[in-house]
């Protein structure tokens, strides 16, 4: 799909610079200046739409009709192929990071520490990231704390053949209600957490999850039908929608307001046929979304790693001792380092699981064909 590939990398990059400009170096303040970037956690519901939109797309005609045991294999396999050996791959590099410096303190004249039982970083955090269940409770499950959203996500495909059978099938007027049942979702969501949607902890997150992914689903299917407005394509329904959605972050509006606001963006900018659409896909922009995933799950590990060298290599525990200067070098080169490596990984190591998975799925497919066919032929 035309622009999503960029957005996907925009958003990346803006919750990165959420949990290193804000999280994690405090000196830096940005909210002096505008409220842009401590709203970053947004980007993460964005990534829940985008994702029931694609996820839509690509699998609308496989659903429309049924879900058998084939079909539906071979859906998750996919999906598996996707997020699965990059996360696994992450994964190991926190549990060697914990093993190097382990080892490094035991060397250093220190007691052995191993991995703990129970809590963050944990054995049993470690079976609950494998199995993809961290999501469920973030705060004591958690090796790769951005990983909380993939475990969602994940569970989201569980259901999403099911999911999109219905609603492809559903008459304009159905479609309608669940989009208004959707809101509702939302915006109690919004009434309980006071209008808070960094909610990535405990069970409440599929609250913020599901809907959201369900409501990107609906917007594709707003997107393929014959009365999507023709002004979507144009630049000044993207500008004006663009300008809200800024200006409501600017001056830290309502979370709800601008999820909300993030749904009507989404149609247009994937609608747009003008000069908006082609800046938008230009070539740095189309290759920041095709590492973003990898910049997404990688830039934890650089931001855990560079706590452990600022506290047990420099002795630096408190952060709020930085100045705003160093902060902000420091959040830079974390930047730098992180689209580096994200680069890396999408090389080296998503993109040839996928091909591996794929082809592997491939060749089982075409043997299960073979079977069936001699054994058609003998019948």
């Amino acid at each position: 799909m035309p622009s999503l590939t960029p957005l996907r990398g925009i958003a990346a990059v803006w919750v990165v610079l959420y949990h290193y400009g804000v999280l994690y170096f405090p000196s830096m303040h940005p909210d002096r200046h505008t409220a842009l970037l401590n709203k970053g956690y947004l980007a993460v519901d964005l990534f829940f739409m985008l994702s029931g939109f694609v996820m839509a797309h690509v699998y609308c005609t496989s659903f429309d009709r049924r879900v058998d045991a084939r079909s539906y294999w071979s859906f998750l396999s996919a999906r598996i192929a996707r997020i699965y050996p990059l996360h696994l791959a992450v994964l190991g590099l926190f549990v060697a990071v914990a093993v190097i410096v382990s080892v490094a303190e035991y060397a250093a004249g220190g007691p052995l520490q191993g991995i703990p039982a129970t809590g963050v970083r944990s054995m049993l955090a470690l079976v609950a990231n494998l199995f993809m269940l961290q999501g469920l409770h973030a705060s004591t499950l958690s090796w790769n704390y951005a990983a909380w959203s993939i475990s969602l996500e994940f569970m989201a495909y569980l259901a999403f053949p099911f999911v999109l059978l219905r609603v492809w099938r559903a008459s304009p007027q159905a479609q309608g209600l669940l989009a208004a049942v959707l809101c509702a979702v939302l915006l109690g969501l919004a009434w309980w957490t006071n209008d808070d949607f960094n909610v990535w902890d405990g069970p409440s997150t599929l609250l913020r999850c599901l809907p959201e992914f369900l409501l990107g689903t609906l917007l594709y299917r707003a997107y393929t039908s014959p009365l999507r407005p023709a002004l979507l394509s144009g630049d000044a329904a993207t500008g004006v929608l663009l300008a809200l959605v800024l200006l409501t972050l600017h001056a830290k509006g309502p979370d709800l307001l601008v999820v909300l606001l993030f749904a009507a963006l989404l149609l247009a900018v994937v609608s747009n046929r003008s000069r908006f659409g082609a800046w938008l896909n230009s070539s740095p922009l189309v290759w920041l979304g095709e590492v973003s995933y990898a910049l997404y799950l990688i830039h934890g590990l650089v931001e855990h790693t560079t706590t452990e060298v600022l506290t047990k290599g420099l002795a630096i525990h408190d952060r709020h001792a930085l100045s705003p200067g160093s902060s902000f070098g420091m959040m830079m080169l974390m930047l730098t380092v992180s689209l580096l490596l994200a680069a890396a990984c999408y090389r080296w190591i998503e993109k040839p699981a996928q091909r591996y998975v794929r082809s592997a799925l491939a060749a089982r497919r075409a043997r299960a064909q073979i079977q069936a066919d001699y054994f058609n032929f003998r019948n």
